[in-house]
């Protein structure tokens, strides 16, 4: 469905007050659809593990059809911040039977002793969840501290970011992520600006809990909800050049899914 003048002149207007933002706050924010130079920027961090499958051009058909990515940079030109999102063809599938197939571009590494018999499993949503998908995934902010870019807000400026042009572009019927028990259990949903979260768990072979991931996700009409409200604006604005080195005791890094897991 085509956005309407009216609609594409709310986005711009929209995106527009949160680039400034950002941009005061010392990110500069990058959108692009070239996978293979979001893989570069990714093999880039040697403090995180490597790209995942969904998101990896040499495992997955993901390009400027059924993809495009966030990158935030520094002023010096440092990768603190990533995501990324795919379209997915659900229909006549349910979500559920998507990651019965493809569990092994979801699985965290490592986390099963068998990822061709661990599955899945928990949210009644996995079972509604159809039609035109989206996966939003790999959402990294590095932390700064007091005064970074996550005490200012900047985690829900930056979904925002993703979620306007996702809706502005493909207008989904669901978007869904999975993100760690221990994020969901601080309201990570809320601060990417989900409506709905719903505790996950991956079994394994012998029915044993492996991981545990909760599904975070909207339908249409959260979407269209969420988006009518005005972005919110950072609390206030500071270059991060100026942000102290985060202290030992400062949460750690944070993606929406486990490890990274996209």
């Amino acid at each position: 469905m085509a956005t309407s003048p009216s609609g594409l002149f709310e986005l711009v207007t929209n995106l527009s007050g949160i680039l400034c933002d950002l941009d005061e706050a010392g990110i500069r924010v990058e959108v692009g659809d070239d996978f293979v130079k979001y893989r570069a920027h990714r093999n880039r961090q040697s403090d995180r593990g490597p790209i995942y499958p969904m998101f990896d051009v040499e495992s997955s058909y993901v390009d400027h059809t059924n993809g495009f990515w966030i990158c935030g940079f520094q002023s010096n030109g440092e990768l603190i911040h990533t995501q990324a999102v795919r379209l997915l063809d659900l229909s006549g599938m349910s979500l559920g039977a998507h990651l019965d197939t493809h569990r092994h571009k979801y699985i965290t590494p490592d986390s099963t002793p068998d990822p061709d018999r661990t599955f899945f499993s928990g949210p009644e949503a996995l079972h509604t969840i159809t039609g035109k998908v989206c996966y939003h995934g790999d959402f990294w902010l590095r932390g700064q501290g007091l005064g970074g870019p996550r005490s200012l807000g900047a985690t829900a400026l930056l979904s925002r970011v993703l979620l306007e042009l996702m809706v502005g572009v493909w207008n989904p019927s669901f978007v869904f992520a999975l993100v760690p028990k221990q994020l969901a259990a601080k309201g990570a949903h809320l601060r990417y600006g989900y409506s709905h979260c719903e505790p996950g768990r991956w079994l394994g072979p012998d029915q044993q809990v492996t991981d545990e991931d909760y599904l975070i996700w909207m339908a249409a009409k959260d979407l269209a909800g969420g988006l009518a409200h005005a972005p919110q604006r950072l609390q206030h604005t500071v270059r991060l050049s100026n942000v102290r080195p985060a202290n030992a005791f400062v949460e750690a890094n944070a993606d929406l899914d486990a490890a990274s897991n996209a």
